[in-house]
């Protein structure tokens, strides 16, 4: 029997063990898409104290590390999840370190809301150690596949200390960038930490931006392939400064190897047919639930249920990203308009206090709910008339079509994904149309939408036929999976064939880099034999 395709996904998020925003949905669910498909995938995760583990899982130790660490080693201890009934090609593993992650939170302090001081170490150990438990539980995969900057230096270990390795030699690495806002930028002296020699770090390196080492970037130049969140924000991240965040010129030079694929959901979590966290189920022919859910939404938090005025729900990360200066520059004139607001989430305490103090002086016209509720977000997709997704930028965004799956008609700012995954409406007949998009980021584009989607709501059977073009859509990650499936057999069979070394370790054996260039030689002749592992 031919052996399956192996692939192993190294993420700080993954539900539904650990989850801060959209990563840790798409982690989740495109893992169990792509292990549907067939192949074996392996996911490696930290394990946190705030892990939220299945009842009915136990977590295994099967093998104990010895992770280096600049000039020293740390220990680790690797556990795989048990869980009877699960997926034979599916693993799940975590990985200890008492110093790194024994403790609560995943980026940020949650008594402080700031980040860990030492968050660099922390995921410099997690990408070495990741390397290091794959060999120790014999997962040769073809293709690692990590996401965002907590994971991005892995390719470039891949490219340099691994290089000569064996058991990686014929491992492609591919970067998913769900967003650039976050590079992670630290002090030159993480080259020490991260263990790459000194003379690896210099002006205009891969290592290097603006004076300090920045892992987006490093992982940006040594990954064998790139993708982002939707074909838009593919385009955007390389247009400029308000979208690639400086990074734009890095992104240029690898633009034959940045592909956009739009996230999906997990259709079967996210199904109002199905939905065990509702109180009434409901699908596009029995609209008439959704009715119910929502008078049950309303008497749940507190908010009258008279008169009949649209319900604009909000679950998000709070942060200036998502748009929510707009809404406290408008915040006088919004809560002016006939609409009730709920709002799930956290992050910035600025905003925080803003919603809760909101909530505090229109009582009778929204309710905060700081955190994250997992069944209270179910509820309020199902239970709110629109949801309201303002973004500054929104590299693809779930919320939207999770929105429009439960028949609530999403009004977004039309940039990234959002404009890939909603069909505006122009104000006139609905015909395909499954949202209405605001373009100026501005207060007043902001509210011309809102009062769109009061005038829109008025006209019930338009109002009633555009959700019901929402809950027809197809969101699922099947078609996505599979374009993910092409692409790592792709880059793994340019890996396979000696073409994926990098430009930069190439030029530094004919010692054309920069100072100290010399002595790194790119891996060796490809490999013909391997261990199957897992």
């Amino acid at each position: 029997m031919a052996q399956r395709f192996r692939i192993a996904v190294v993420s700080a998020e993954c539900v539904p063990f650990a989850k801060v925003g959209g990563l840790g949905d798409v982690v989740g669910a495109l893992s169990r898409a792509v292990a549907d498909l067939g192949c074996s995938v392996a996911v490696f995760l930290p394990r946190y104290q705030d892990l939220i583990l299945p009842e009915e899982g136990t977590l295994e130790l099967v093998s104990q590390l010895q992770v280096p660490m600049g000039d020293r080693e740390e220990p680790a201890l690797l556990y795989r999840l048990r869980t009877p009934g699960a997926p034979a090609n599916l693993h799940h593993f975590f990985i200890a370190g008492e110093r790194y992650f024994g403790r609560p939170g995943i980026y940020d302090d949650p008594a402080t809301g700031e980040a860990y001081g030492d968050d660099a170490e922390r995921f410099i150990f997690f990408c070495r150690a990741a390397l290091e438990s794959m060999r120790a539980v014999a997962f040769a995969p073809e293709v690692i596949h990590v996401h965002d900057q907590q994971t991005a230096l892995v390719p470039a270990y891949l490219k340099t200390l691994y290089a000569d390795d064996p058991f990686f030699q014929m491992t492609a690495c591919i970067l998913s960038l769900h967003n650039l806002g976050y590079q992670g930028a630290h002090d030159p002296d993480t080259m020490r930490v991260a263990g790459f020699p000194a003379d690896f770090f210099y002006p205009l390196s891969p290592f290097e931006f603006w004076g300090r080492m920045n892992f987006l970037k490093t992982g940006i130049h040594f990954a064998d392939a790139l993708t982002t969140v939707s074909e838009r924000y593919a385009e955007e991240i390389q247009s400029g400064d308000e979208f690639g965040f400086g990074l734009q010129g890095a992104l240029n030079a690898r633009r034959e190897d940045l592909v956009g694929i739009v996230n999906g959901i997990d259709t079967k979590v996210w199904n109002p047919r199905t939905d065990r966290h509702l109180p009434v189920r409901y699908d596009a022919d029995s609209i008439r639930g959704k009715s119910l859910c929502k008078v049950a939404l309303l008497e749940d938090v507190g908010l009258p249920p008279a008169p009949d005025w649209p319900l604009v729900g909000i679950i998000s990360r709070l942060a200036d990203q998502k748009g929510f200066d707009l809404i406290e520059a408008a915040a006088d004139r919004l809560f002016a308009l006939p609409l009730r607001w709920i709002v799930l989430g956290s992050g910035s305490r600025h905003y925080e206090a803003l919603f809760a103090e909101y909530a505090r002086r229109h009582a009778d016209r929204m309710t905060f709910v700081r955190g994250f509720n997992d069944p209270l977000a179910h509820r309020i997709e199902a239970g709110s008339d629109f949801f309201l997704m303002p973004s500054r930028y929104e590299p693809c965004g779930l919320s939207q079509m999770m929105s429009m799956r439960y028949g609530t008609i999403p009004v977004a700012r039309a940039t990234g994904g959002l404009v890939d995954t909603i069909v505006p409406w122009g104000g006139a007949e609905v015909a395909g149309a499954t949202g209405i998009l605001f373009e100026p980021y501005t207060p007043e584009a902001l509210l011309d939408a809102l009062e769109r989607a009061l005038r829109l709501y008025a006209k019930r059977e338009a109002f009633d036929a555009m959700r019901r073009n929402g809950m027809e859509a197809d969101f699922s990650w099947e078609a996505s999976a599979r374009r993910y499936l092409q692409l790592y057999r792709q880059t793994n069979a340019v890996r396979r064939m000696g073409t994926g070394y990098h430009r930069w370790l190439e030029g530094l054996e004919r010692g054309a880099g920069a100072e100290g260039g010399a002595g790194w030689s790119p891996p060796g002749p490809p490999l013909t034999g391997r261990g199957g592992g897992l």
